[in-house]
């Protein structure tokens, strides 16, 4: 079916003179004529206003210093609170000679430790280096020696894992951390006892020179902060995402870059909010992911909104019980986890009376999950796509507090956000039309500096004139909405999470009984898609069980196969030797 626009039809032939046409037609922008009132087009003006991101954080942190801004575990701190505790931290850091540009991992669940971390080290100059707590020693080993961090915080949980992981590494700095550590009086004691029960069940561990959390608080609070200054153009995070070659590579994201984002996140939905009224938003995603840490920690920052930090989200039992006399505002997440909150009965029962903005991304939405989620809750779930080098989003589907029935489940992901140009590129290189498919790029202040260290990858994605080519295939209509048809990168999204097969393939391949290996994704209901190895073995003997255990050495859970297939043929392969996993996935 042909698509008109400004009296262009997309399956006209494409000469210059339309090319021109639709040139003009992307220029001017198109799709903001149908964003919501009161969204603007441009955020640029407001994002001229601030130099960092410490900036932003203080202001907002000021405006509401006596609201709740945290609760973990029942405990609450107020913005005030944060604001002092960020500061001491980075006057730690300062005096511990830490300097700006200087990188400080954050190896920790959700936690009140993680903003007041993350803020401190903003607050110091230097740059944040999320890090995934349930990394094997060798992925925690390459993002540390990759990114020079030279300082780490912790949760103690997870120490054994970083102390086999320092060799090599520019790491002088450790503070660990418990989780009761800044939850206060008995309850901070108590927590911090089970834990400490529950830390006998993993391997003991040995950092000499490391520093407690606390000690570290007790006395960053008795030097005098002083503010260093930044740049709109100083980085403010490495974030660490994959390749296709399955090496992590380190998305240099600038202050502008995360600035602009919350900017655009907070003019597309938030601000139908005057403040005056508190909202409670509830962030289940590790804040370590650039999704739920844009989308939940740093946006509702500055409606002064109240963030209920869940530290597991996959035990729904417990998380139900912490949300029971909660009625909140704002609930993001991804499709496993809606899926995973379906399926509890005593979630499906409770009061959704406020809730009022329910968003999915991190990974595709299905639409059987979004209907039963509006039937549940009586309100839509609005889908939206981002991605790490965007810091991260891009596209958002419609959101109108004030008119739900506006809002709804389209299988689009949405309108390009203010500030920013989506369009889809032809295999030669030239733009498409409406309703033509191509694969995605982006340009807007979102978009990373590059990757770290990485010239030659970041020139594969770097197209020029500020467009960065996403690897993804998608089709843009006359409204304006995008919709992704499918991934051009071998890729596996398991959970949210990428997943990149020739890692696996790399850890599999290591076994003296395994002489090829391939990975692919398959469909999974409950994640997305769920990891396949398929095997030439050198022997009859070997095991699922085997493999299975191989990997554990060396993967996180996430990454490590659920399907495990044995063939005696060779795997399919090009004229010169590359595995076909597309043959792969369609046998």
């Amino acid at each position: 079916m042909s698509a008109t626009i400004n009296g262009v039809a997309s399956d006209q032939p494409v000469g210059a003179e339309q090319d021109a046409r639709m040139d003009a037609l992307w220029a001017e922008r198109f799709w903001t004529r149908n964003y919501r009132p009161g969204v603007p087009a441009s955020i640029d003006d407001e994002l001229d206003k601030w130099s960092s991101m410490a900036e932003l954080f203080e202001y907002d942190s000021r405006r509401f210093a006596d609201r709740v801004g945290y609760v973990s575990i029942g405990s609450a701190m107020s913005y005030g609170a944060m604001l002092e505790a960020s500061h001491a931290f980075a006057a730690w850091l300062i005096e511990t000679g830490v300097r700006p540009g200087d990188r400080v991992a954050l190896m920790m669940p959700n936690c009140l430790q993680y903003p007041a971390a993350l803020f401190g080290t903003l607050f110091a100059g230097a740059v944040v280096v999320n890090v995934n707590p349930l990394y094997t020693p060798r992925e925690l080993h390459h993002q540390l020696k990759d990114s020079g961090a030279v300082a780490i915080v912790a949760m103690n949980m997870f120490a054994h894992t970083l102390q086999q992981s320092l060799d090599g590494t520019a790491i002088r700095h450790i503070v660990i951390t418990a989780m009761g550590d800044m939850l206060g009086g008995l309850k901070g004691f108590a927590i911090s006892a089970i834990m400490r029960h529950i830390q006998r069940m993993v391997p003991r561990y040995v950092l000499p020179g490391a520093r407690s959390w606390k000690a570290v608080m007790r006395q960053g609070r008795k030097l005098v902060f002083a503010p260093v200054p930044r740049t709109p153009s100083d980085l403010a995070f490495l974030q660490y995402t994959g390749g296709t070659s399955g090496v992590a590579k380190g998305a240099m994201l600038t202050n502008r870059n995360v600035l602009a984002n919350i900017l655009q996140g907070r003019a597309w939905s938030l601000n139908q909010l005057d403040g005056a009224e508190q909202v409670t938003n509830v962030t289940l995603l590790p804040l370590y992911h650039i999704f739920s840490l844009t989308a939940n920690l740093l946006m509702f920052v500055g409606v002064g909104g109240r963030n209920i930090l869940i530290a597991n989200p996959r035990d729904t039992k417990r998380v139900q019980g912490m949300l029971k006399n909660e009625n909140f505002f704002g609930f993001a997440g991804i499709n496993t986890l809606f899926a995973s909150f379906l399926d509890n009965e005593a979630f499906c029962k409770r009061d959704f009376s406020k809730l009022k903005m329910t968003i999915s991304g991190g990974m595709a939405t299905q639409r059987d999950v979004a209907e039963r989620w509006q039937t549940m809750t009586g309100k839509p779930l609005v889908e939206g796509y981002g991605l790490t080098e965007c810091a991260p989003v891009v596209c958002v589907g419609y959101v109108d507090i004030d008119h739900p029935e506006k809002m709804g489940f389209t299988g689009k992901i949405g309108f390009p956000v203010p500030s920013t140009e989506v369009r889809m590129r032809r295999p030669d290189g030239g733009w498409c039309g409406i309703d033509e498919t191509g694969e995605l790029c982006v340009r807007g202040p979102q978009v990373m500096a590059g990757y770290w260290n990485q010239p030659e990858e970041t020139a594969q994605v770097m197209i020029g004139d500020g467009w960065l080519a996403t690897g993804d295939v998608g089709i843009m209509d006359a409204e304006g909405q995008v919709k992704l048809v499918d991934r051009i990168k071998d890729m596996i999204l398991v959970s949210g999470f990428n997943v990149y097969p020739s890692e696996i393939e790399d850890v599999i391949a290591t076994h003296p009984d395994v002489r090829e290996v391939a990975v692919i994704g398959v469909r999974s209901e409950k994640q997305g898609e769920r990891v396949k190895a398929i095997i030439v073995p050198r022997v009859t003997t070997l095991t699922e069980e085997e493999i299975i255990a191989h990997c554990r050495k060396s993967l996180t859970g996430y990454k490590i196969p659920r399907i495990v297939t044995f063939r005696q043929e060779e795997l399919p392969k090009t004229n010169v030797g590359k595995v076909l996993r597309r043959q792969l996935r369609e046998e």
